[in-house]
């Protein structure tokens, strides 16, 4: 007797391989399956091609993510403490599971447009989404981009690409779609009710991270803040909450006396309360702000000059920091790793001192919430005498890390300070994209954090950079102003010539002009 075969199953799924078949079960589970990385987009950008494996590329492969000058990262270990676990399905099959059994990584798909630029560049982009997804702790399992020259009013994508993303989404098991964008709250609304699971955008994405790893008070309030401001026009109403006021024959059923409803009461308390928040907020970081402002009054009526050190997220601007301070700061390989600015004290080899200070990162497409929300912080770059503007040299993609950098700075009206540009990453990248940018740049060094090439370089170029002592002086200081001669042995001056005759010591030196006053009684005439 022959078997027939069965013709009331998908279709679909007589077309796969027993092997296929078994691979979509075992992804569904979430049973010892790597992350996928986002799809490689095919040449006509029609879909989604042969997806690959690993680590997004926009995060770092290097084997060893700190070097001896990170310190003992107490904070990292704080951080891994207690994650997200991959491997957990949610079906109970041991009882070691239910301690993590909220902690199952969330497996997502991506969208994307190529509306315009090039194929790489929309490659690129979604590789980087694939970094942020895994950063805010999920598993990226697939992506797809569509080639459109602009997104969709109801759904932003195109209703039959909307569909092979429902059929994507249901064959991995995923349970979140991110799209590289950010989205209208009917786009999101559209996707969601065709594909069937949570949709979030580029946006929320980087606002979650944010509030991941924010950890003082002020970054904890400059994040919520954010996210409050993303939210408010995004509220949804459900059913009895969104009753309406009706009269006359307006009402559900044409009903007019006795139909009047309460209106809009829940949804408007609601934002009602989002907006007495943000305003608490503005005014709690507000407050926070003269601290701030104190510091750098300090350091200004010092003279001490300042240099911050900005750049794309994950360029190694806190490894960076850490090489030339032994600051210790939490150094992680993933994408915004740092949020709270760190300033620490250094020297020039002749002993002229400076701050230096690590800013948050930036990225393409930088939400303004959160551009706004942390202007105080990213003041400390406008600010400041020098910019040391990080760039990873091994990404795919470092000319475009530049621009979008720049495009921050001059939001924040930092375009005029001076800028040297730090191709970090060496030992990782390209010899000749290292030589492009080194033609295209003029100002710059060369280094690896990592490993500690080209560090003397840039202190040599920080030191020729910085503002130097203006006003020289010859002076004539008795045996017993010892204080005076203490301070020209700090940081604020320079000593041209030092002698000791009987009157006293006499000093040739340059020093900055608050210091030359104090001094101006001991100068001798000429």
């Amino acid at each position: 007797m022959t078997s027939q075969p069965n013709t009331g199953s998908d279709p679909a799924a007589q077309d796969m391989s027993p092997e296929e078949i078994q691979a979509v079960i075992d992804r569904i589970l979430a049973k010892d399956v790597p992350a996928r990385n986002v799809s490689t987009p095919r040449g006509d950008g029609t879909g989604a091609g042969k997806a690959v494996f690993g680590k997004a590329q926009a995060i770092s492969r290097l084997d060893e993510e700190h070097s001896t000058y990170d310190g003992d990262q107490q904070d990292l270990e704080e951080r891994r403490a207690l994650r997200r676990r991959a491997g957990l399905s949610t079906e109970l099959e041991d009882v070691t599971e239910v301690e993590y059994r909220q902690l199952r990584l969330e497996r997502v798909v991506l969208a994307g447009l190529w509306s315009d630029g090039t194929l790489a560049d929309a490659e690129n982009s979604l590789r980087e989404l694939a970094a942020l997804a895994e950063t805010a702790g999920s598993e990226v399992l697939d992506g797809l981009v569509q080639r459109r020259a602009k997104p969709d009013p109801g759904t932003f994508l195109g209703s039959g690409k909307a569909l092979e993303l429902k059929d994507i989404v249901m064959s991995t098991g995923a349970d979140t779609v991110v799209v590289d964008a950010e989205l209208a709250p009917s786009q999101r609304r559209g996707l969601e009710d065709i594909v069937k699971v949570k949709v979030i955008d580029r946006t929320a994405l980087i606002l979650d991270i944010f509030a991941q790893h924010a950890k003082s008070r002020e970054g904890k309030a400059q994040v919520e803040l954010a996210q409050l401001e993303y939210l408010l026009p995004r509220l949804r109403g459900w059913g009895e909450s969104m009753s309406r006021q009706a009269g006359g024959q307006v009402g559900g059923a044409a009903a007019g006396m006795g139909s009047r409803g309460p209106g809009e009461t829940k949804i408007e308390l609601d934002r009602r309360r989002i907006r007495t928040r943000m305003a608490k907020l503005r005014r709690e970081i507000a407050a926070m702000k003269p601290a701030r402002e104190t510091k750098r009054a300090n350091r200004r009526r010092n003279e001490v000059p300042s240099v911050a050190i900005a750049g794309y997220t994950n360029a190694g601007k806190s490894s960076l920091l850490n090489r030339l301070t032994d600051a210790g700061v939490l150094v992680e390989n993933a994408l915004f790793a740092t949020l709270d600015p760190t300033v620490r004290k250094a020297e020039t080899a002749d002993g002229l001192g400076y701050t230096l200070a690590d800013t948050v990162g930036f990225v393409r497409s930088l939400p303004t919430q959160l551009v706004e929300a942390f202007r105080s912080t990213l003041e400390e770059v406008a600010d400041s005498d020098l910019i040391l503007h990080v760039v990873d040299v091994s990404h795919p993609d470092p000319e475009g890390q530049i621009a979008a950098v720049r495009k921050v700075f001059s939001e924040v009206d930092a375009r005029k300070v001076p800028e040297i540009i730090v191709l970090n990453k060496a030992d990782a990248a390209d010899p000749f994209v290292i030589e492009r940018l080194k033609q295209r740049e003029p100002r710059h060094v060369v280094v690896s954090a990592r490993t500690g090439e080209g560090i003397a370089e840039l202190l040599k170029a920080i030191s020729d950079a910085i503002p130097r002592p203006s006003v020289k002086l010859e002076l004539l200081i008795p045996y017993d102003r010892g204080d005076l001669l203490s301070k020209l042995h700090e940081s604020d001056a320079e000593i041209i010539n030092l002698d000791h005759v009987e009157e006293g010591t006499r000093a040739v030196v340059m020093v900055r002009e608050g210091l030359a006053s104090e001094l101006e009684p001991f100068a001798l005439n000429d």
